[in-house]
């Protein structure tokens, strides 16, 4: 099934953060806290301004992006677990190492 967000809300499957801590101790299910990233999987087209101008979106499609812990709202699309959020719940866009330094 295909969703398509309205205005400036953006679709966000979260990811899955690791089972181990540092030291290497396994943590149960029970005692996982939701993660608080995830990736963009849509976008809306933006909001409209006060001109009735669409201004569109900061974040995009594939963009890992960090978020409340109780930001947006769980839906259930073909079996997967996914949150719908306005764009201004995202506190920030993650950048990969590599781009990071480029960009240094």
């Amino acid at each position: 099934m295909k969703f398509r967000p309205l205005h400036d809300r953006i679709l966000v499957r979260r990811i899955e953060s690791d089972d181990r801590t540092k030291g290497g101790i396994i943590i149960p299910d029970t005692a996982k806290e939701k993660p608080q990233e995830g990736e963009v999987i849509a976008t809306g087209p933006g909001a409209r301004n006060e001109q009735g101008e669409i201004v569109a979106l900061d974040v995009k499609v594939g963009d890992r992006v960090l978020f409340g812990k109780w930001s947006g709202t769980e839906i259930r699309l073909d079996g997967e677990d996914l949150l719908i959020m306005k764009e201004s719940d995202v506190m920030g866009v993650l950048q990969a190492d590599s781009a990071v330094k480029a960009a240094a």
